[in-house]
């Protein structure tokens, strides 16, 4: 295994049906990068969800922030929005067409959880395991990450690497 130090990775979005592609986009490409293809599946269902509660829920704006973070075997991926009120995980009618977001959240991630912020909203989250990286990445930057691991243009991300 390569001793890699914390990746991280932030973007900021409105929270809404188009932003929510591209930035699922922009996560599936950052994984790869970091060479954690295994998790790009799980990670994007969940972003998803994450997101789409957000545009669904939030007030008083649909502003939020996606930030995924590598560190050491664990990857967590997390949604700050700036509405206080937290999400709850619930049964669905069986024949209910939504509802269901938390529960596959929990389905496909080892952990979730909420971070209340007061006034300043919350922070739902969820972790991956990651598996061991076995080769160095490079030093140079790709998919238009610039050197803090946030994106010089999420167009540009979202071209190269269709989901």
């Amino acid at each position: 295994m390569i001793s890699q130090p914390s990746r991280h990775c932030t973007v900021e979005l409105h929270a809404l049906p188009s932003r929510i592609k591209q930035v699922r986009r922009i996560v599936s490409a950052q994984l790869r990068y970091w060479q954690l293809d295994p998790l790009v599946d799980a990670a994007a269902l969940g972003v998803t969800e994450l997101l789409a509660n957000v545009h669904r829920h939030a007030r008083p704006d649909k502003m939020c922030t996606v930030e995924i973070e590598l560190l050491l075997d664990r990857l967590t991926v997390s949604v700050h929005d700036h509405d206080p009120r937290l999400p709850e995980l619930r049964d669905a009618d069986p024949f209910a067409t939504c509802g269901r977001g938390l529960a596959m959240v929990a389905a496909v991630s080892e952990s979730w959880g909420v971070r209340p912020q007061g006034a300043a909203g919350k922070v739902v989250w969820f972790t991956l395991e990651a598996p061991p990286v076995t080769t160095a990445l490079p030093d140079y930057p790709v998919y238009g990450v610039v050197a803090d691991g946030a994106y010089a243009s999420a167009r540009a991300v979202a071209r190269q690497a269709p989901v």
